[in-house]
């Protein structure tokens, strides 16, 4: 972790969280923990204020109230500039689509977060190359995403989100577009590097059998938590 480290506490926490869109409220007051190794899934029907609920938590968007408090900093007190440095080097985010930029190839893909940090480009593209045949689509390096599979597109957003070694993953309906045995794999891939790294993450998903995967599961409803179990 850039930003110190607090093993007493919870690594990641949003506390009171309220944010609305013009006449309506994504969040009601949500309050979540999350603990550095820990698999947590938030879970509710679409329009319950999950995504709105990671955004928050990223720094992606500031909670109109609440606090968000990362390693012992709250982020509301954080410039801009340091909120998108922590989202280049302590989270990584994996959306649904995987959002890979069209025009690079997978292995430009998973080495632009490194090369963005500042790093080399040949060895940006060692270590993405590294990450890709970690997930077993090294072969597909050179394709760009239009040309991959949406299984194989998927787990290099995989690699790319954990390239840069970060303290967090935001991973938001990472199965959403894929099919049963596809999202298995994605998910296998990214429980199995999570506990092997220590890296928490926070699960996005309304789907039962994905969430099966965390230690916890946090479902909203209306923006309000309704309930809090360990499912692991």
């Amino acid at each position: 972790m850039s930003i110190g480290d607090n093993t007493t506490g919870p690594l990641l926490a949003g506390r009171g969280l309220v944010k609305a869109y013009g006449r309506t409220e994504a969040l009601r007051g949500v309050s979540v923990e999350l603990y550095a190794g820990e698999i947590l899934a938030v879970t509710g029907a679409s329009g319950s204020g999950k995504s709105t609920l990671a955004h928050c938590l990223s720094g992606i968007v500031r909670p109109d109230q609440g606090s968000v408090t990362y390693a012992g900093r709250r982020l509301e007190e954080l410039p801009e500039s340091r909120l998108s440095e922590l989202r280049r080097t302590d989270f990584g985010v994996l959306f649904q689509f995987g959002q890979l930029v069209p025009e690079l190839t997978a292995l430009d893909n998973v080495a632009l977060p490194l090369m963005l940090a500042g790093a080399d480009r040949r060895a940006a593209r060692a270590a993405a190359g590294e990450w890709l045949e970690r997930f077993g689509v090294r072969g597909q390096g050179e394709l760009r995403p239009g040309e991959m599979s949406g299984g194989q597109a998927q787990r290099a957003a995989l690699a790319r989100a954990l390239v840069t070694g970060p303290s967090v993953v935001f991973a938001d309906e990472p199965t959403g577009a894929l099919d049963s045995l596809a999202g298995e794999q994605v998910m296998s891939a990214l429980v199995h590097t999570a506990r092997e790294a220590g890296t928490a993450v926070l699960l996005i998903t309304h789907d039962a059998q994905v969430a099966a995967y965390a230690d916890r599961e946090v479902r909203l409803r209306d923006g309000a938590v309704t309930s809090l179990e360990v499912t692991a």
